[in-house]
């Protein structure tokens, strides 16, 4: 049986199909031969991937070193300069865990956070937060303690980058080295340890794979968790409800509902109810991340910033445009989904709802970048478009430092202006914007996706994969319809 009637035959060799994977591999003794003998070591594409985010990670956390040895502590623009700034030290006395207040009922002292009253943190990740705190030693000064708060933390995130990169080296079976995209880029090396948002990637890629092997409702279930842990997990529904939809597959998208919702109501209920007055109430704590989401003004690296400093304009209305346009962008993706002439892959539609997110949001730190890169390792396995993307989020990782550098040290000479720090966000969301439109391309042709070129059709859309379409618009139904006649025509040809 050949590859094309049978994806799961023998694994892709990069080497054989990306031209910059094949130049690469020069450095280790060129492609592999047609003769080699693959699976037959103890080295497999797991374990592999699993050492190269362990080592790159590591590269990161020497990249924090200058930091680490006073950059957080003495003299602000320091961290910024060397673009090792980190929000991990500087929170553990801000939000209270050095004087083990409990995150969301107890509020924090005002000389210690400086204006917020509780942790603005989703629950999981605070409960995240929380356990590295009791991990940490109490002795000491406290920038010390402040160390090895980070180290610890750096320690449980290291944990969630090989769960990642492992996550998606399983979720394609026949592609196992993609996983690399992930081990191998550099903005999740330098942006690791800057927050916590590791944490809930780990499990979206972990809902990911539980979804790519038929498992609707483990992937719910993982899906409320990153939910409860970062919002931007719960998009994802959003490509599964429209591909279900697409191929009839309602049981499938109900389980897995069921099991976000559920997943999440366990960890938050028990810090979102309080009881006072002889009745339940919504705790002031736990209504802090979304409060502080809401009011939230025009912030680092989005559009709407560049449109606020050219114009002079505070933007008080940017949340309506800015839930204007993400509501355009997830039409867009919508008709992507029902209209294309084959059905979409689910990892094509989750990194555009991500990326819309991403592009229309009123802040974008750093380390948001985490949020995209296993899903274009998914989405589009190439590594030249997957380098230029790289290529730009880097340049916008040291552009927003270099930025705070200049506005923080009072020198003008040193750092980059605003209009500097202007064409940095432009790279960033001008990069995004090309993989999107790859991406796109390949929904809208097919025969131009780098997964589907094999004869796959959707390896991580489990009971998605090669079903067939029971409801479909515009091009997608005039296919449907020639096929169809061509079906019935072949069959009467026969008789």
């Amino acid at each position: 049986m050949s590859v094309r009637e049978d994806p799961q035959a023998q694994p892709v060799r990069p080497t054989a199909e990306d031209s910059v994977a094949a130049a690469a591999s020069e450095v280790i003794g060129g492609p592999a031969g047609r003769r080699a003998l693959l699976g037959t070591s103890w080295w497999t594409p797991v374990r592999i991937i699993a050492l190269v985010a362990i080592g790159m990670f590591a590269l990161g956390m020497v990249q924090k070193l200058p930091c680490y040895d006073g950059g957080w502590f003495f003299g602000a623009t320091t961290q910024y300069t060397h673009a090792c700034y980190s929000d991990i030290p500087h929170l553990y006395s801000g939000r209270g865990f050095a004087i083990d207040l409990v995150p969301y009922f107890n509020r924090i002292p005002q000389d210690v956070s400086g204006g917020m009253d509780y942790l603005e943190y989703p629950v999981l990740t605070g409960l995240f937060m929380e356990v590295a705190s009791w991990l940490t030693p109490q002795g000491g000064t406290m920038q010390h303690r402040e160390q090895i708060y980070w180290m610890v933390n750096a320690g449980m995130l290291m944990v969630c980058a090989v769960v990642i990169a492992v996550c998606v080296t399983r979720t394609h079976r026949q592609r196992p080295w993609d996983g690399l995209f992930v081990a191998l880029a550099p903005a999740f090396a330098l942006t690791a340890t800057i927050n916590w948002d590791l944490f809930a990637v780990a499990l979206m890629a972990a809902a990911m794979l539980r979804w790519s092997r038929g498992r609707p409702l483990g992937a719910g279930i993982m899906l409320g968790l990153a939910t409860a842990a970062k919002f931007y997990p719960l998009l994802l529904l959003g490509p599964l409800f429209l591909l279900c939809l697409r191929a009839g597959r309602w049981r499938a998208f109900w389980s897995a509902t069921g099991g976000a919702v559920a997943a999440w109501l366990v960890v938050n209920l028990p810090v979102m109810i309080s009881w006072r007055d002889g009745g339940p109430h919504l705790r002031e704590g736990w209504k802090m991340f979304y409060t502080f989401s809401q009011e939230r003004p025009v912030d680092f690296g989005s559009l709407w910033l560049i449109i606020s400093q050219r114009s002079g304009s505070p933007m008080d209305d940017v949340n309506t445009y800015a839930t204007a346009l993400m509501v355009l962008s997830c039409a867009g993706v919508a008709a992507l989904a029902l209209c294309a002439p084959r059905r979409p892959r689910l990892a094509q539609l989750a990194f555009l709802i991500v990326a819309a997110f991403v592009l229309t949001n009123k802040v974008y730190s750093p380390q948001y970048v985490l949020w995209l890169i296993p899903l274009a390792a998914l989405a589009r396995p190439r590594w030249r478009d997957f380098l230029v993307w790289q290529a730009c989020e880097v340049m916008y990782f040291l552009g927003i430092w270099m930025y705070l550098a200049y506005t923080g040290s009072g020198d003008k000479h040193r750092g980059l202006p605003p209009e500097g720090y202007q064409l940095a966000i432009a790279l960033h969301l001008l990069g995004t914007l090309y993989l999107c439109a790859l991406v796109v391309r390949d929904a809208l042709m097919p025969e131009r996706d780098p997964v589907r070129q094999d004869g796959s059709d959707d390896p991580s859309g489990g009971m998605l994969d090669r079903a067939p379409d029971m409801f479909v618009l515009g091009e997608a139904r005039r296919t449907a319809q020639y096929e169809g006649a061509a079906m019935i025509k072949w069959g009467a040809d026969r008789d």
